[in-house]
């Protein structure tokens, strides 16, 4: 199982939000590029981007220090938030960045998203955030119509490859990942699934990784010291 370290980006800081909540977050960082070469000194080879300001309204505007990440590491790069255009793709992937989230877009635009997967395939994900069973969008703030499950069917169907599922509810709250979902969705999907918010011990890595799932994200518990990363990649090993 693969780990991806992440960092959130706002205004050019590495922050977190607990529980999606703008009005609730936590700057760790004013220099995102010395915690990506952190991580990579650790022996991280994966690193997972959120543009949360891009995820608000649909532009780029740390764009620069996602290029840095990705040219001056040997990190696999990868970043969503606010990606709602085959330009933005284009720009993301143009500058070294491996694979780009889809998340809004993917709900809201299906002929975007057919479009990225015929162009790119594999440099496509979709970021499947599940508040109260059903796929939130646009930064977390509204509900769609869909289930977790009737969407990542949907996505299988359409040729998506990679799916990062992320329980809004768990995020950032240091109580434990939702294993009995990620449980589900290994079992009912062929796609690659990556488990987002709440892994906060290495007893939850451990446990993902025996559901053979693709990847876990480790945000907050990285950042207040709850999860040592070296000792996190040993055990998805």
């Amino acid at each position: 199982m693969r780990i991806f370290p992440a960092i959130d980006l706002y205004d050019g800081k590495a922050v977190r939000l607990y529980k999606g909540d703008y009005e609730k977050m936590t700057v760790y960082s004013e220099n995102p590029i010395e915690i990506a070469r952190d991580f990579e000194s650790k022996g991280a080879k994966y690193i997972h981007m959120v543009d949360l300001e891009g995820a608000k309204d649909g532009t780029t505007p740390n764009l620069n220090i996602v290029k840095q990440i990705a040219n001056e590491t040997q990190l696999f790069v990868e970043i969503g938030g606010g990606i709602r255009s085959i330009e933005t793709v284009k720009t993301y992937l143009e500058n070294g960045v491996d694979r780009v989230i889809l998340g809004t877009a993917a709900v809201n635009d299906e002929e975007f998203l057919k479009t990225a997967v015929t162009e790119y395939g594999d440099k496509i994900a979709v970021g499947v955030d599940i508040k109260d069973g059903f796929v939130a969008i646009k930064g977390w703030t509204e509900k769609s119509q869909y289930s977790c499950n009737d969407f990542c069917k949907k996505m299988q169907d359409i040729g998506v490859k990679y799916i990062i599922c992320t329980d809004i509810s768990k995020d950032g709250a240091m109580q434990g990942t939702n294993r009995e979902l990620y449980k589900e969705l290994s079992e009912r999907f062929s796609v690659n699934i990556t488990a987002s918010g709440g892994v906060s011990s290495i007893e939850d890595i451990k446990a993902l990784r025996k559901l053979d799932l693709y990847g876990a994200i480790i945000g907050k518990a990285y950042y207040i010291g709850a999860i040592d990363l070296k000792e996190a990649l040993e055990a998805a090993e």
